[in-house]
């Protein structure tokens, strides 16, 4: 396992709602389980007054997808597909445990590319070249 200093969370809207929520940090961490299904484990310590929000997410047992900044505020976040795994109340605060898969965003930018210019007809070295140009 390896484990990370989180910097940053954002939860990207659920239901109909699109929206980015900024979640405030108090603490956080991110463990990379590296098991059998890559899981990841993102614990975040946060403000009490947000435990009605988590445990309405965590009843309904909804996805949720993350933007979550490791190590530094500078990093680019990676996304991360979760489920709240548990809600802790401490003290004053909140430990909301969630667990998922990230998401390789690059590799998705990368498929569509390839599948735009393949669908625009390119092949071959033709196809070759005009991603070399684009990416």
């Amino acid at each position: 396992m390896k484990t990370f200093k989180l910097k940053k969370l954002e939860i990207l809207g659920h239901h109909k709602d699109i929206k980015q929520i900024s979640i405030e940090l108090l603490d956080g961490l991110i463990i990379n389980r590296e098991d059998e299904n890559n899981q990841w484990l993102i614990e975040a310590y946060i403000e009490k007054s947000l435990i009605d929000y988590f445990t309405e997410l965590y009843e309904n047992k909804e996805e949720i997808m993350l933007l979550a900044t490791i190590t530094k505020e500078s990093n680019e976040p990676a996304t991360f597909i979760t489920r709240i795994h548990g809600i802790n109340e401490i003290g004053d605060n909140l430990n909301v445990l969630f667990i998922g898969s990230i998401i390789d965003r690059r590799k998705n930018i990368v498929e569509e590319l390839l599948t735009d210019l393949v669908n625009q007809g390119y092949q071959g070295k033709a196809l070759l070249e005009k991603f070399k140009e684009l990416a």
